[in-house]
C-alpha cells in the first residue's frame, strides 16, 4: 500500500545527511533542496550541527515528528531507527537508500524481513532496501542524478534497479522524454514494482494521471498481479513498455514431453506481457524509443510515409519498417504529382519522400500537409531532417512544430544533428517535443507498438464436466496416467478424440482392430516417445498384420500394452500446455511433425484463454498458411482448431495439477480435428 506520506509528505528527514555531496546521504539533501520542497525539512548526523544549511539533530529521537525518512546509513542500524521513527515519531513513509539486506544473504534477509513487520504494524509504506530514492511532485528524494523536470503528464517509470534507472533517464532526457514519476523499488521488501502498478491502476484519473508508464524489473514475483493490473491501465488508456532482464524466467526445466522442452525455451514473461499488452523490449534506447512513441499521437495503420531530404537514412528508415512488417507505400497519381509542383527538380515523391539537402521549411510544410489531407493510403509519417552545418535548422523544426499541433496523423521526427544542430534540437525539445535522433531505433519501434495488441479481453470458457474432471485427478498418482484416464479427461472436456482400445494380449488385439475396422494404427504404451524406440506402426491392413505387430511392439523395452486406433487422414495439429509457477500454465499451439521437431513453429498463450486468443495464436503461426489450404491442399477448420485450444484451457482451469500435457497429433481437415494421441503428466 502506498500511503500519502509516501507521496506528499509534509515533512521529511534523511537520516545519515551529509555535507559531502559525493555520499549519498549529501546528494539527496542537495536534490530535495533544489527542488524547492516546501514541507519541514530535517537531517540526522552525530557529528554534524548543519547539513546544507540545514538543522541537523544528533539522532531521530530529537524530532518531534516525520512523515517521510530517507535512510543512507549503515544496515545494522536501520532497524532501530525506524523502530524510534514509526512507533514515536508519527512516521509512515521510510525509503532505505542503503544497501546490505537481502541481496547478501540468509541475514540480511532476516533483518529486512523485520523491518517490513514494524512498517507494517504502523500502516506504512516502504521503498528499498537498496535503491536510489523516489522521485514524486511533490519532492526529489534520489541521491542520483539526473533528476528530470517532473511534468504530471510525462512518464511514470518503476524499476527495479536504481543503476538502470540513472542510464535509462540518461538516454531519455536527450530525446526529450519528461517524467511525472519515479520508483525505484531496490529489493522491494514490502512494495515492488507489481505494487506500484497497483496503485497506479487504482488511482487512475483520465484527466490528470500519466498514460505512458515505463517498467524496468528482474524478477516477476507476483504475475497475476502483474497481468491484472497493467490489462486495466491499458484498458482505461495507458501504453506500458518494459524491460524484464534475464530470459529463464519461471517453471522447472526438468521436462520430457514435447511441450515441456518447447515451453522451457520461451519466456513466460513474453507471453504473459503479450496477454497484457504490454511491449516488451530489450535495451534502454529500445525502452525509451517506445515510451517516445507512445507520446505521440496513436498510429491506427501501419503505412509510413518517410519524408528525408537524406537518402541513406531514410533507406535505413525503410529497411528497420519493412523488417518489422510495416508498409512504406508508394505514392502516385495526381496527388503525387502535384506535389512535385512544389519541390525543387530532382526531388522524390513515390516514398521515401526525398526533397534534397537543399529542401526548405515551406516545402517540408507542404509534404506534411499533403501526408495529412490527400494520401489516403498513409498513416503517419516520419520526418528525417539534420544538417551538415551549412544553415541553422531552426525554422524547420519550428515549422514542424507548427504543423504537429494540427496534422491529424502523427509525426515522428528524427532529428539526428545533434551537436552541428544542438541548439535547434533543444528549442525543438523545449516545446514538449520528443525526438528519435536514430532512425533504424525509430523503425523498430513503430514496429514493436503496432504489432502489440490490446490485453486479451475475459476468457468466456465452455461448460465440461468439472465434476467428472476433479474425480479422475483426484484419484490419479503423480507421473504420467493411464491412457483410460486420458480418454475420460477428454471426453469430460468436450475434446474430439480418436476412439482407441488398449489391450496386452494378440487375441484382444486382432478383436479390437477387427471392430474398429481396418486399417489401423498401433503405438506402445509405457515409453515416453513412442517414435524414438520404434513404437508405432501405421497403415496396419489385417489381422495377420495386427498379430504381427503386437508381437513386435511388446518386444520393445518397456512396454506395458498396445494401443489400437482407426486410421485416420489429415493435417497433423499440436496443441499442448505446461505449468509454469507463478503464472499459470502456458498453452501451446502449432503444426505437428517436422514443424514442431525442426522448425519450433509454435504460437503461445496464458490459461484461462477464450475464443479470440486461441484463434489469434492459430493465425500468428508462421506456416499459417498451411492450416488455411494451398495449391489445392485441404486446410483445417481454424473454428474447430480454437474450440480444442479454448476447451484444454478450460480443462486445465479445472485440474491445475496437471503438469504437462501433449496432445500430439491432432489431425485435423475442414470437417474435424481430432485428438489421436495424448500424454498428461500430474503433480499433486
Amino acid at each position: 500500500m502506498i500511503v500519502k506520506e509516501l507521496l506528499e509528505p509534509k515533512s521529511i528527514v534523511i537520516v545519515g545527511a551529509s555535507n559531502e555531496l559525493s555520499k549519498p546521504g549529501g546528494r539527496v539533501v542537495k536534490h530535495i533542496i533544489d527542488g524547492n520542497y516546501d514541507g519541514d525539512l530535517y537531517t540526522v548526523n552525530p557529528k554534524e550541527s548543519e547539513i546544507q544549511g540545514v538543522k541537523c539533530f544528533k539522532s531521530v529521537a530529537g524530532l518531534e515528528k516525520a512523515d517521510l525518512a530517507i535512510l543512507a546509513i549503515a544496515s545494522k542500524y536501520c532497524l532501530d531507527t525506524i523502530k524510534e521513527l514509526a512507533y514515536n515519531k508519527g512516521t509512515k513513509a521510510f525509503i532505505i537508500l542503503s544497501a546490505g539486506f537481502s541481496e547478501i544473504g540468509e541475514e540480511g534477509k532476516k533483518l529486512e524481513d523485520e523491518i517490513v513487520a514494524v512498517v507494517n504494524e504502523v500502516g506504512g509504506s516502504l521503498i528499498g532496501p537498496n535503491c536510489v530514492g523516489v522521485l514524486t511532485p511533490s519532492y526529489k528524494g534520489s541521491f542520483t542524478g539526473p533528476i528530470p523536470k517532473l511534468q504530471p503528464k510525462g512518464v511514470d517509470f518503476v524499476t527495479g534497479s536504481g543503476a538502470t534507472a540513472v542510464f535509462i533517464m540518461e538516454t531519455a532526457i536527450p530525446m526529450g522524454l519528461s517524467f511525472a514519476s519515479l520508483y525505484s523499488v531496490g529489493n522491494s521488501a514490502q512494495m515492488g514494482v507489481e505494487e506500484v502498478l497497483e496503485y497506479w491502476d487504482e488511482t487512475f484519473d483520465a484527466e490528470t494521471s500519466s498514460t505512458v508508464k515505463m517498467i524496468y524489473i528482474e524478477n516477476v514475483g507476483q504475475p497475476k498481479k502483474l497481468l491484472k493490473h497493467a490489462a486495466s491501465l491499458i484498458n482505461k488508456g495507458c501504453k506500458i513498455c518494459a524491460i524484464k532482464s534475464g530470459t529463464t524466467d519461471a517453471g522447472s526445466r526438468a521436462v520430457s514431453s514435447h511441450t515441456g522442452a518447447l515451453a522451457g525455451s520461451v519466456s513466460a514473461v513474453d507471453t504473459l506481457f503479450r496477454k497484457a499488452g504490454i511491449v516488451r523490449c530489450y535495451s534502454k534506447e529500445e525502452l525509451c524509443y517506445v515510451a517516445g512513441v507512445f507520446s505521440h499521437k496513436e498510429l491506427t495503420g501501419k503505412n509510413i510515409a518517410v519524408i528525408t531530404h537524406a537518402g541513406g537514412p531514410g533507406v535505413m528508415l525503410t529497411d528497420s519498417l519493412s523488417k518489422g512488417n510495416m508498409e512504406v507505400p508508394h505514392l502516385e497519381g495526381e496527388a503525387a504529382d502535384e506535389l512535385m509542383t512544389h519541390l525543387f527538380h530532382g526531388s522524390a515523391v513515390g516514398n521515401p519522400i526525398d526533397f534534397l539537402a537543399t529542401g526548405t521549411a515551406e516545402q517540408l510544410g507542404t509534404i506534411l500537409d499533403f501526408v495529412d489531407e490527400k494520401f489516403d493510403n498513409i498513416d503517419g509519417s516520419a520526418v528525417i531532417f539534420g544538417t551538415p552545418g551549412l544553415f541553422d535548422v531552426t525554422e524547420v523544426y519550428d515549422l514542424m512544430n507548427e504543423k504537429m499541433k494540427t496534422l491529424k496523423k502523427p509525426v515522428y521526427p528524427v532529428l539526428p544533428s545533434l551537436i552541428q544542430a544542438k541548439d535547434a534540437v533543444a528549442k525543438f525539445l523545449s516545446y514538449g517535443r520528443v525526438n528519435f535522433p536514430e532512425e533504424v531505433n525509430l523503425g523498430n519501434a513503430l514496429a514493436k507498438v503496432y504489432h502489440t495488441h490490446k490485453p486479451a479481453g475475459e476468457a468466456n470458457l465452455p461448460e465440461i464436466d468439472t465434476k467428472k474432471i476433479r474425480s479422475i485427478i483426484d484419484n490419479a498418482d503423480n507421473g504420467y496416467i493411464p491412457a483410460s484416464d486420458i480418454q475420460s479427461l477428454l471426453d469430460a472436456a468436450g475434446i474430439n478424440r480418436a476412439g482407441e482400445a488398449v489391450v496386452d494380449n494378440k487375441a484382444d488385439a486382432a478383436k479390437e482392430a477387427g471392430g474398429m475396422g481396418y486399417p489401423v494404427v498401433m503405438k506402445i504404451v509405457g515409453p515416453v516417445h513412442k517414435s524414438d524406440v520404434g513404437g508405432i506402426s501405421l497403415n496396419v491392413a489385417d489381422k495377420a498384420a495386427v498379430e504381427a505387430e503386437f508381437e513386435r511392439i511388446m518386444a520393445i523395452e518397456g512396454a506395458k500394452s498396445v494401443m489400437l486406433q482407426p486410421m485416420l487422414s489429415g493435417r497433423e495439429l499440436f496443441v499442448g500446455a505446461k505449468y509454469e509457477e507463478g503464472y499459470g500454465h502456458m498453452i501451446l499451439c502449432g503444426l505437428g511433425g517436422i514443424f514442431i521437431e525442426v522448425l519450433k513453429d509454435v504460437a503461445y498463450g496464458l490459461s484461462p484463454l477464450g475464443k479470440d486468443e486461441a484463434e489469434s495464436m492459430i493465425r500468428s503461426i508462421k506456416a499459417y498458411d498451411l492450416i488455411k489450404g494451398v495449391r489445392g491442399q485441404e486446410g483445417v477448420d481454424e473454428t474447430k482448431f480454437g474450440d480444442i485450444i479454448v476447451r484444454l484451457s478450460a480443462l486445465l482451469e479445472a485440474a491445475p495439477e496437471i503438469k504437462e500435457l501433449d496432445l500430439n497429433p491432432l489431425l485435423g481437415t475442414m470437417k474435424h480435428v481430432t485428438a489421436v494421441d495424448a500424454r498428461i503428466r500430474v503433480e499433486k
